[in-house]
């Protein structure tokens, strides 16, 4: 039985967290809407450590890949 295999695409924001309050908190809602319609399931939400210069947070969404025969 063959595994099935998935494509990988990262979507990084929240730069302006900490100055944006509640902004963050609605692009990434959008963003995991937006991509669930497109078929990606979101598998991860990646956070640099606390106290970065460089605040921000990745999203990690995969979908099946579908192989044309």
């Amino acid at each position: 039985m063959a595994h099935p295999r998935y494509e990988y695409t990262f979507v990084r924001f929240g730069e302006t967290w900490m100055e944006g309050g509640n902004v963050a908190q609605d692009d990434y809602r959008h963003i995991i809407q937006e991509h669930a319609a497109e078929g990606w399931r979101l598998v991860q939400i990646f956070a640099p450590e606390v106290g970065s210069k460089e605040p921000y947070y990745e999203l990690i969404f995969e979908r099946p890949l579908h192989h044309e025969h």
